[in-house]
Formats: C-alpha cells, sequence, structure tokens
C-alpha cells in the first residue's frame, strides 16, 4: 500500500471517546498535498493512527449540516 500523507489543518472538536482513549473528532485535513477537506474519524490518544472515517467537502459539510438541521433528533 502506497504511503499516504496527510497534514492536520484545524481540530474543531472531539465527537466521543472511547474507553481505550480513541477519539472520534471532526478535522480539517490536508491529504497528498491537497486542498483541506473535512474530516471525521477515529484517532489513537497520541494522534499517531487513525480509524476509517469519512471526508467530505465544505459544500457537503454545509448540505449535511442542512439536512440535520432538518431532523427532529
Amino acid at each position: 500500500m502506497a504511503n499516504i500523507k496527510y497534514e492536520v489543518i484545524d481540530n474543531f472538536g472531539v465527537l466521543s471517546e472511547s474507553a481505550k482513549g480513541w477519539t472520534k473528532e471532526l478535522r480539517s485535513i490536508s491529504w497528498n498535498d491537497r486542498e483541506p477537506k473535512f474530516d471525521i474519524r477515529e484517532w489513537s490518544p497520541d494522534g499517531e493512527k487513525m480509524g476509517k472515517g469519512i471526508t467530505v467537502t465544505k459544500d457537503e459539510l454545509i448540505k449535511l449540516r442542512d439536512m440535520l438541521n432538518t431532523m427532529e433528533l
């Protein structure tokens, strides 16, 4: 598998934390020197390892926000 380069541009906050200390976070990340995107995934306590996640553009994040605002939660 090819190496994936990433740079955390901004960390917006923690959504949850597991019993083992992994945190699910919303971050802005530049993948392979590309334009940063919004990213939700789990990170190890030291921030070196990551789990599977979802990456969305700003437009997709806005659409998601709008969808969530219409839902009864």
